[in-house]
């Protein structure tokens, strides 16, 4: 005996294979909805993670600084990168930058040790002619460098450096009067400069001299020269800041005692020298250090950049030369959303490791921009597409009601209730939306592997979990498409529509 369930699958499928023209329209209608769906709802949740990888080509998006009490070493940096999760780090290049002189040429030029290996995945924009330095004593040299002293792949130069090391234990170095207070900071474009400070007993500054040769000519480099700048903090006690920023309590009050105007137009270097002037120290433990040693140029930097006009070294020549493994600046490429990068800095600056957290705020602002106006694009394309795709399946059904209006009048003529009538289209239209939904799922994980592999360059991973959700949702699209056909079927009389009218 044939159960009642049975009967209602054979009633609907039979429906269905009589009008094949018709229902195929209505099932592609749900098929190409449910793999734009499937495929840009995959793309949705991978955008974050390729575009993340695409911005990392751009450079760093956050910096580690010392935080001006304590010297910035090995040991500090790796116990930062353990607060970040490991899979998160794209990379972590570590630089030191001192001012290193040519004696054959009479000329000086700004040095930075790093690790290759690390700044190949931070800076992956660098561009070389030649190959990085893997051998002891091989550098990379800057291409303004190279072309105003004319040197190439395989050139042997003479550097030499001539200053202080430190023996970095990390201890807090009271300032004492008289003796020369030494500091550096970050400028602008990343380049780094130094300041030397005197202070007297009571703790106000009774000179400074600032090298800010690494900044830009005529403009950040004017915050070394512009007397009227400098004379601005013989007098002052720290620490500084940078005149109109956000004050409150006591610094509000002492505004004139510690507050320095910025050189007009290079705002950043400014802040720059206030930075290193207020993290200077006397470094007890320095030493004088003067080192000599030849280099080969293993290939020449083209950046476009600050970069152009730096030698670059391994932390372990240059350790040779200055006589001490510290840092100035660690630059981290880290993958995640604003918010997420944003917490990675509040733990490392709460953990008082001794390390200024920071992010490069045109990075992170311009990636989140970017994501927000992906995303929102592929939901307004996905809302559009389902809306299409229920016009398209309502009107389908629609000409089906139409055309069975004679059979639809004779069943209820002949007893048969409203509900059955709706059940039929109903379990119709879901049936056409599940079989749509399987198709369409597998179709959008295609669609969005082809849009990942051309736009992003790599492929994506099946969302098992998408699978369901998108036979659901096709299944929930094809029952609204329904209702209004449902209705107008429902509504049928059959004593009109047996009269022939």
């Amino acid at each position: 005996m044939m159960t009642k369930r049975k009967m209602f699958l054979r009633m609907i499928t039979a429906s269905l294979l009589r009008r094949r023209s018709r229902m195929l329209i209505a099932l592609l209608s749900i098929a190409v909805g449910a793999t734009i769906l499937s495929g840009l709802v995959t793309i949705y949740f991978d955008v974050p993670r390729q575009m993340g990888a695409q911005f990392r080509s751009y450079g760093a998006n956050m910096i580690l600084l010392p935080d001006g009490e304590t010297p910035f070493t090995k040991e500090k940096l790796e116990e930062a990168l353990r607060m970040i999760p490991e899979s998160q780090i794209v990379g972590a290049a570590p630089y030191r930058y001192v001012r290193l002189d040519m004696p054959s040429r009479q000329q000086s030029f700004t040095g930075a040790g790093t690790d290759f290996s690390q700044i190949q995945k931070t800076s992956p924009y660098f561009s070389v002619e030649g190959s990085y330095p893997e051998k002891t004593r091989e550098i990379l040299v800057g291409k303004e460098i190279a072309e105003t002293i004319g040197l190439k792949e395989g050139s042997v130069i003479e550097l030499s450096y001539k200053g202080t090391s430190s023996s970095g234990d990390g201890a807090p170095k009271e300032r004492e009067a008289g003796v020369p207070q030494k500091g550096s900071a970050e400028g602008f474009n990343k380049a780094v400069l130094s300041v030397e400070t005197v202070l007297d007993e009571e703790g106000r500054i009774t000179s400074i001299k600032v090298d800010a040769s690494s900044q830009t000519p005529g403009i950040g480099s004017m915050v070394g020269e512009d007397k009227a700048f400098l004379e601005q903090f013989v007098g002052k006690t720290l620490p500084l800041h940078l005149s109109g920023s956000s004050l409150e309590g006591e610094d509000a009050e002492n505004e004139e005692m510690s507050g320095i105007d910025a050189v007009s137009g290079a705002t950043i270097s400014s802040q720059a020298v206030i930075d290193a002037v207020n993290g200077a120290s006397s470094g007890e433990n320095a030493a004088p250090v003067e080192n000599t040693e030849h280099f080969t140029v293993s290939g020449i930097l083209s950046t476009g950049g600050e970069e152009e006009s730096y030698i670059y070294m391994t932390l372990t020549d240059l350790k040779r030369l200055v006589g001490d493994d510290l840092l100035d600046v660690a630059e981290l490429s880290v993958l995640g959303e604003a918010d997420e990068l944003e917490g990675i800095v509040s733990s490392i600056a709460d953990a008082g490791i001794g390390v200024n957290p920071r992010l490069v705020k045109r990075v992170t602002r311009s990636e989140a921009s970017v994501l927000g106006k992906l995303q929102a694009l592929v939901f307004l394309v996905t809302a559009v597409v389902l809306l299409l795709t229920m016009i398209s399946v309502s009107t389908t059904m629609m000409a089906v009601v139409s055309e069975r209006r004679r059979e639809i009048g004779l069943r209820k003529a002949l007893g048969a209730s409203d509900r059955s009538i709706r059940s039929e289209f109903l379990g119709e239209g879901v049936f056409l939306g599940g079989l749509g939904g399987l198709m369409g799922a597998v179709m959008g994980f295609v669609f969005a592997q082809i849009v990942s592999i051309n736009v992003f360059g790599s492929s994506i991973t099946f969302q098992v979990l998408l699978l369901p959700v998108t036979i659901i949702v096709s299944m929930a699209v094809a029952a609204v498409s329904c209702q209004l056909p449902i209705r107008r079927a429902v509504a049928i009389d059959p004593a009109i529509v047996l009269k022939g009218e």
